[in-house]
């Protein structure tokens, strides 16, 4: 069938619409690697009450901003989905979704300009996971398009040199027959420089120790640039059990600002160009007596507070990533390893008549940046009680972030300024950052 694509959506599809039925407009059917304008000949891949999918076969209409991509992977890989456009095109993409899903789902129109914050577009990915296969012959890659089934890649266009080439020596080991059964990923993290990088692997419950030990042995030695390997078993009941150490179980990412400590198994953020620009986005031009950092991470937003807030507080609920949390900041910080509802909560609690503990300072800044999953309705309704006159909101997934916004903007919160930090071109993703008053 031919079909005509109406717009891109969050998630790299396009939006078209089947031929209308007898009840009037036809349902949408969504359509990977194609961009606005364009008219395609198409096959129906899945169909449901109110949606369908589709391939394009042929694009019987290409739209001007169409380019070849430069990976020969893309469109099977599931890494990308933008490398079929130019750069310029993709951030207008991103910018036309986070505008809509603001309109859509949280009711707001904004009164500004979004800002957007480009990246270079290639080589940028400081962190990169690669899924691993020991039999019947060894491969690395990414997972097929819309699928589990492994493709094997060894070069990646958006990872950085030094992770390429720690690729290339994974592949090495495991074609001379090093690698093991059970090790399901491979996380290469590069530090600020790209001059080390530090491996983990993700292991299956029946990996044995001793050979996956060997695997890791033979990797650290593979290039002079691999400071140390780290297996883990995959998390059980939430909790990631440490299995083999070689070497060097942390690297120091060197900021603008500061050194910080980051873990094997711990949050950074992975574009390796844009983590200052991000940091002061979310920090510059912020002073008071008492800020609040949840989600805190390894401490990147509540560091480059410490010059400006006379106190922090972070809460970090990851073990791992909350020991980095608290070797990385300075003695103005004070660091609770919880998950966030539970710390507001307390805090909340204290301050409530009848209780003896001394009623929480109301904060001048509260920074988030939560999971995929964003804040959800309890935290935010907790957020809200909290009471600071500003809130910075950094959010990976603009629907949960539209979804988040609405008990806030109930709660008397309205939208200052509005960043398209874009830390992921050539894939869907995207970063933004809200600076919320009240």
């Amino acid at each position: 069938m031919l079909l005509n694509i109406e717009k891109l959506v969050y998630g790299g599809d396009g939006l078209s619409r089947l031929p209308a039925d007898s009840r009037g407009r036809g349902k949408a059917a969504f359509v990977p690697f194609v961009l606005a304008g364009e008219k395609i000949e198409a096959v129906l891949t899945e169909e449901k009450p109110g949606f369908a999918r589709a391939q394009a076969t042929a694009i019987i209409g290409p739209s001007p901003n169409r380019v070849p991509p430069p990976c020969p992977h893309f469109g099977r890989c599931g890494g990308c989905h933008y490398q079929h456009t130019t750069y310029e095109q993709q951030l207008e993409i991103k910018k036309a979704i986070l505008r809509e899903n603001l309109r859509r789902i949280a009711k707001l129109e904004l009164q500004r300009e979004i800002d957007v914050h480009p990246s270079p577009p290639w080589n940028y990915r400081n962190r990169s996971r690669f899924q691993v296969r020991a039999c019947p012959d060894f491969a690395a890659g990414y997972f097929k398009f819309s699928s589990h089934e492994l493709l094997p890649v060894e070069e990646c266009p958006i990872s950085s040199p030094l992770i390429n080439r720690a690729l290339a020596a994974l592949w090495r080991t495991g074609r001379v027959g090093k690698a093991v059964e059970g090790v399901r990923e491979v996380e290469f993290f590069a530090n600020s420089d790209d001059s080390q990088v530090l491996v983990e692997l993700l292991c299956a419950p029946e990996a044995r120790r001793a050979a996956v030990r060997a695997w890791a042995e033979e990797l650290s030695t593979s290039m002079p640039e691999i400071v140390g390997v780290t297996a883990f078993r995959e998390p059980q009941k939430g909790v990631q059990e440490p299995l083999v150490a070689v070497g060097a179980s942390e690297l120091t990412y060197q900021t603008k600002t500061a050194a910080y400590r980051v873990s094997a198994g711990a949050f950074f953020q992975t574009n390796r160009f844009l983590i200052d620009e991000l940091a002061n986005i979310v920090t510059h031009d912020r002073s008071g007596d008492l800020a609040l950092d949840l989600y805190a991470g390894v401490g990147l937003f509540s560091t480059a507070l410490t010059g400006s807030i006379r106190h922090i507080v972070s809460v970090e609920s990851s073990q791992t990533a909350a020991a980095d949390l608290k070797y990385n900041l300075p003695l103005n910080a004070e660091v609770f390893h919880t998950a966030t509802d539970q710390y507001l909560v307390q805090r909340g609690d204290s301050g409530r008549a009848g209780n003896r503990a001394v009623p929480p300072l109301k904060p001048d800044l509260v920074v988030v940046d939560p999971p995929r999953g964003g804040l959800g309705e309890r935290v935010a309704r907790l957020l809200a009680e909290v009471d600071a006159p500003r809130v910075s909101y950094v959010s990976c997934d603009p629907a949960t972030l539209a979804r988040d916004l609405l008990p806030l903007q109930a709660a008397g919160y309205c939208v200052e300024e509005v960043h398209l930090v874009d830390l992921f071109p050539q894939t869907y993703h995207l970063e933004s950052v809200l600076h919320l008053v009240r």
